[in-house]
């Protein structure tokens, strides 16, 4: 059994002449949660399209535990996938969407998908088109958690859910991957939800990925640093400056340092967030693909 759940290789999908992914080429551990992040237009929703066979790549290549979805139809019945707007048959109730579920689905587990819903209070008996957006979401995600996934992938289903639909949202999900070695990898704008539950992040931007890895070991490479103002792009003891604000006395560095020691008095080094990271590398991404790329979601 492989060790990686998702692997792509210069994955690649073009609409037109505008590329929507790009060189993309990452590996996702299997029984990690992970947060894949960047903004509309990054190229989330392309590459998710991508892991579960809804589009085929233009270039490069994508495995769903070493298995191509296209080629190899069988990996989709470890994958479970809830997409951006949560669709589902409105005219169906619960009752309805489970039994079909178990028709379609050669792993499907009804009794999980009705407690699920049953310890949410949500109605069996009544059709889904009317119910609110935070209760269709949960629905959703309890029916992809019945097929009993190896592979999660959530593309920003709490985008447009309220505070309170977003957190049982979350509790419900981080409850059901407590329970199993599921793989999950979420896609949200929403970095103080994800730093509660992620242990993975991926940053996307102008199409490719910016960075990946265990989200402990990427905080614990990275600094930011306080010193004399400096126009240097390079600074000892620091791999990469990833992002750099200046006053007329103050330079303020976010830098790589790969657990080097930051060995000049005159500067500071305190600890980064997730938000502080991600922020960075996002910024850093954009200002040349502002000028050099036209990307859509």
């Amino acid at each position: 059994m492989t060790d990686t759940a998702l692997e792509t290789d210069a994955l690649g999908k073009r609409y037109g002449r505008t590329w929507a992914l790009r060189d993309c080429s990452l590996q996702l551990p299997a029984g990690r949660i992970a947060a894949l992040v960047g903004p509309n237009g990054a190229g989330k929703s392309t590459l998710l399209h991508l892991a579960v066979g809804l589009s085929r790549p233009d270039s490069g290549q994508v495995h769903v535990f070493g298995q191509d979805p296209r080629d190899n139809p069988s990996v989709l019945a470890d994958i479970g996938f809830v997409a951006q707007d949560t669709p589902l048959y409105e005219d169906f109730t619960t009752t309805d969407l489970i039994t079909m579920g178990g028709k379609l689905n050669r792993r499907w587990d009804a009794a999980l998908a009705r407690d699920r819903l049953a310890q949410l209070d949500l109605p069996s008996d009544k059709p889904v088109g009317k119910l609110s957006g935070g209760q269709r979401a949960q629905v959703a995600l309890a029916l992809a958690l019945a097929k009993r996934p190896r592979l999660l992938l959530l593309d920003e289903p709490i985008a447009s859910l309220d505070p309170l639909a977003r957190h049982e949202f979350m509790q419900t999900l981080m409850g059901a991957v407590g329970e199993t070695e599921t793989t999950v990898l979420l896609s949200s704008h929403l970095l103080t939800d994800l730093e509660r539950t992620c242990d993975y992040l991926i940053v996307m931007q102008t199409a490719q990925v910016q960075l990946a890895g265990p989200v402990d070991d990427l905080l614990a490479e990275h600094r930011t640093w306080v010193g004399p103002r400096t126009g240097a792009d390079v600074i000892p003891g620091a791999a990469k400056v990833v992002r750099a604000s200046h006053t007329d006395r103050q330079s303020t560095l976010l830098v790589r340092t790969q657990g080097r020691p930051l060995d000049d008095l005159a500067w500071s080094e305190h600890e980064v967030t997730l938000e502080d990271l991600v922020l960075a590398y996002l910024t850093a991404a954009a200002r040349p693909a502002r000028t050099s790329m036209d990307v859509t979601a």
